[in-house]
This record gives structure tokens, C-alpha cells and sequence, in this order.
């Protein structure tokens, strides 16, 4: 019996690449396909979260929205680890820059993503998990980025449970920012974490990618059109990635 199309993804296993680009947002998957892709086909669009797959430098990719938080790209990424034969996701997204010299516009590759969700309490661990990203991704990403000359960082992440944190009438030494920051966390978003310990439980291979839209620090920020267009950067390297992923026979 198959275990597909699920309550959420509404294709079979056929209708998407091994590779798999994961932007949060529906608009931003909607964009890469049309942009990025050749022969573009929807294959989901359930509950408005858009997956497409088509084809880029002569490799198939695919691309589908995971919507914003941990329980949402749970979902997501599990169905496609587990039922339909994804085996990379590259999760592609905004973060917020902690430390003073991650810049906005600035990407940041998650080498690992902290967390402060019980996302992981579910596996009954007797400590606790640390969630890293696949080396080979990883490695892969960082080698396509020096070949395209972009700026970049490789590090930790945060991946929050919170958009709106109730820190009022804290001393600024104890606000979630300086806390990470002092143990060198780059940046904070709010899907790696669920991820990367899907991929892990999966055996599957998963990295975050990030193009910094606002710092926490300086207060500069991206408009909303600038982060659901214009990082263009960020898509190429996940992009070519997979392209190498798939030529290299990774």
C-alpha cells in the first residue's frame, strides 16, 4: 500500500528530483521555478504550498515551500524524506544576523542549528541531540561558493520557536541575542533545527542556507519584496549545489 499522496503533498514519488530546494515562503518557491528552472511543472499545491520540479544546467531539481516554523517543515520534509524519495533538501531562507560581522544581504551556511524547541524531545533521547548539517552538502556548498566568488559564512544557527520573544524588563545580558551570540551563533530562523533532525532520523541529507534580511544588532532590515525576490545569490548556490551534488553522483 502506498503511503502516498499524503495529507499534505498531493504528487507521487516520480514528481520530484532527489534534490530538493526549501524556501519558507510559497511566493519565493513560485519564484525559483519560474525564474531558475526549465520546464517547470507544479506537482503540489496543497493548502497553497507551492512544489515544483523542473530541470537547471541539465540536472532535475525540485522546489517546494515549507512554510515558516519547526512544525511546518517537520511535515513537510518528513513526507518528502520518507514517502516520496527525496534524498537532499537544501532548506533556502532569511535569517536575522546576530554577531557584528555577518552582514545584512551577507549568506550564511548552517554547519549546525541549536534550537530552543522540544522538537527533539519526540526521539526519547537519553541527552541531548545536536543537529548538524550533511557533511557532503555541506562541504559541496562551500566549494560552489568559493568557485562563484560570493561572501559567505559557514557556522552555527538558531533555529527559534519564537518570532515575537517576551523578553520585556530583561537586562539586555540576559535577552535571547547576547546569550547565542556570545557562543559565536551567526544568525537566527526558525526551520533548520526540525530539519536537519529529520534528516538524521531519515538517513537523508539536509543543509540550510540563508541570506541574512535584518540584524538584531543594528537594527537594518530587508523590505518583504527583497527577500522574496532579489536573493538571487542564495538560490543560485543551493542551485548549483545540487547540480554538483548530481554530476559528482552524491
Amino acid at each position: 500500500m502506498s503511503n502516498y499522496p499524503t495529507p499534505h503533498i498531493n504528487a507521487s514519488p516520480a514528481d520530484f528530483a532527489k534534490t530538493v530546494l526549501m524556501p519558507g515562503d510559497p511566493l519565493r518557491s513560485k519564484f525559483i521555478a519560474e525564474n531558475f528552472l526549465t520546464d517547470a511543472k507544479l506537482v503540489n499545491n496543497v493548502r497553497g504550498v507551492q512544489g515544483y520540479t523542473g530541470t537547471y544546467h541539465g540536472t532535475r531539481v525540485s522546489v517546494m515551500a515549507s512554510g515558516m516554523g519547526m512544525p511546518s517543515i517537520g511535515i513537510y520534509s518528513y513526507e518528502l524524506y520518507n514517502f516520496f524519495g527525496v534524498d537532499n533538501i537544501i532548506r533556502v531562507g532569511s535569517a536575522g544576523g546576530m554577531v557584528e560581522k555577518v552582514h545584512v544581504r551577507d549568506i550564511v551556511i548552517g554547519q549546525g542549528a541549536c534550537t530552543n524547541s522540544n522538537f527533539v524531545n519526540q526521539y526519547h533521547l537519553p541527552g541531548t541531540f545536536a543537529p548538524i548539517s550533511d557533511f557532503t552538502i555541506l562541504s559541496t556548498c562551500v566549494e560552489t561558493a568559493k568557485e562563484m566568488n560570493l561572501h559567505y559564512h559557514v557556522g552555527n544557527v538558531l533555529s527559534s520557536d519564537t518570532f515575537y520573544g517576551d523578553e520585556a524588563g530583561l537586562p539586555d545580558a540576559l535577552k535571547g541575542t547576547p546569550q547565542w551570540a556570545k557562543m559565536g551563533v551567526l544568525c537566527v530562523e526558525m526551520e533548520s533545527a526540525a530539519l536537519y533532525m529529520n534528516a538524521a532520523r531519515a538517513g537523508k541529507r539536509a543543509l540550510g542556507v540563508f541570506t541574512i534580511s535584518d540584524h538584531l544588532l543594528t537594527g537594518e532590515a530587508t523590505t518583504a519584496e527583497e527577500r522574496q525576490n532579489s536573493f538571487t545569490d542564495m538560490m543560485e548556490l543551493a542551485l548549483n549545489t545540487a547540480v554538483k551534488l548530481d554530476k559528482e553522483g552524491k
